[in-house]
C-alpha cells in the first residue's frame, strides 16, 4: 500500500487544546488504516497516554517519552522535597534534569486544586508535542504528534463529561 500521508494529514481537522476532540481514538485509527502501511498503524494501536518505551523504535517517540520521564523525575523531585524524604530511588536514570522544566513544574505545582493541576501539566505536554511537531507535517511523525494530542483531548472529554456527584459519592463510600 503506498503511504498516503500528505493526504491522511491534510484531511484531519486542527486540534486544540481545551477543545472537544473531533472524533474518538479508535474512529482515528480506523481513518488511518485505510491510508497507512500495516506496520505504521500497528505503531499508532499501540499508542496510550502510559508512554511505555518498550512498545516503540521510532525516534520521534523516543524524544516524547524522554521528555515524560523528565516531566515525572523533576514531579518526583518535588513530591519528595515536599515530604523531606530522599527522591533518588523514584528517579529514572535514563533522563537528565531540565532547569527550565522544573522550574514550571514549581510553579504549577503551587496550585491547590488537583485537576487543574493535570491540566497544567497536560498542556506542557502538549506545548512539547507542538515545538516537536517542527519540519513534520505531512509524515508519519506528524501522524503519531497529531495521536498524542487526540489522546490527550480525548483524556479532557472524559473528565469533562464524567458524572462527578456520583464519582463524589463512590469516593466518600470507599472510606
Amino acid at each position: 500500500m503506498p503511504r498516503f500521508y500528505t493526504y491522511l494529514m491534510s484531511s484531519l481537522p486542527s486540534l486544540q487544546f481545551g477543545q472537544k476532540p473531533p472524533f474518538s481514538f479508535e474512529r482515528f485509527l480506523a481513518l488511518c488504516s485505510e491510508f497507512i502501511p500495516e506496520p505504521d498503524s500497528a505503531v499508532l494501536r499501540k499508542l496510550d497516554l502510559s508512554y511505555n518505551p518498550e512498545n516503540f523504535g521510532k525516534e520521534i517517540l523516543k524524544k516524547i517519552i524522554l521528555f515524560e520521564t523528565c516531566l515525572r523525575n523533576e514531579i518526583a523531585r518535588i513530591r519528595a522535597g515536599k515530604r523531606r524524604i530522599d527522591a533518588s530511588r523514584y528517579i529514572r536514570k535514563e533522563a537528565v534534569a531540565d532547569l527550565t522544566l522544573a522550574h514550571t513544574l514549581v510553579s504549577i505545582s503551587r496550585n491547590t486544586h488537583p485537576l487543574e493541576t493535570e491540566k497544567a501539566l497536560d498542556k506542557l505536554r502538549w506545548d512539547f508535542l507542538e515545538a516537536l511537531s517542527f519540519g513534520h507535517y505531512f509524515d508519519f511523525e506528524a501522524l503519531l504528534i497529531y495521536a498524542y494530542k487526540l489522546l490527550i483531548l480525548e483524556k479532557w472529554e472524559k473528565i469533562d463529561s464524567a458524572d462527578k456527584k456520583t464519582l463524589l459519592a463512590e469516593v466518600l463510600n470507599r472510606r
